[in-house]
């Protein structure tokens, strides 16, 4: 490896909707920051997608997260192509978690394509800890819409906008 390799900053790129942020991803992002030197949040913007949750919301939620940290941890907007992004902002790889093999497929041809179009990007794949592998935004949503107590899955301030959101 040469002295320019070795003095590199390593950047990953962990892109997702966060609607709303869970403690399945602060998880991934813990992960993702002992293999790499800063963590880009990057949130995205997808027409395809009526997110409970304004992306100013959404960012706020994940910056709340994160209030000391912000050397390491950056949290930005991003849409159109992801991989584009990633190159553009000189990230070495871009962070997908994976729960359960139903995930893998999808993700698996992502990270190909990806690949194809940007071969400096690397995809990385990194799974949660055991008590989150099962949750997700939708799933935490869908608990909070009926009444259901998801503090333990959620940060508190994140909680409190379910809260306010189901309270209508």
């Amino acid at each position: 490896m040469s002295s320019s390799q070795h003095c590199r900053k390593s950047l990953a790129i962990y892109p997702g909707t966060f609607d709303p942020i869970t403690m399945g991803h602060l998880d991934i992002i813990d992960r993702a920051l002992n293999l790499f030197d800063k963590v880009i949040i990057a949130i995205a913007i997808n027409p395809g997608k009526t997110p409970l949750f304004s992306l100013e919301d959404r960012v706020e939620m994940a910056r709340q997260c994160f209030p000391h940290d912000y050397s390491r941890i950056e949290v930005d907007t991003v849409s159109g192509l992801l991989v584009k992004y990633a190159a553009d902002k000189g990230a070495n790889a871009i962070i997908r978690g994976l729960r359960a093999v139903s995930d893998f497929d999808y993700e698996f041809q992502l990270a190909l394509m990806n690949r194809k179009l940007e071969r400096e990007v690397d995809t990385i794949f990194l799974m949660p800890g055991f008590r989150w592998i099962y949750i997700s935004s939708s799933i935490i949503k869908d608990a909070a819409r009926h009444g259901g107590d998801v503090c333990e899955l959620v940060p508190e301030h994140v909680n409190q906008k379910l809260l306010a959101a189901f309270s209508k």
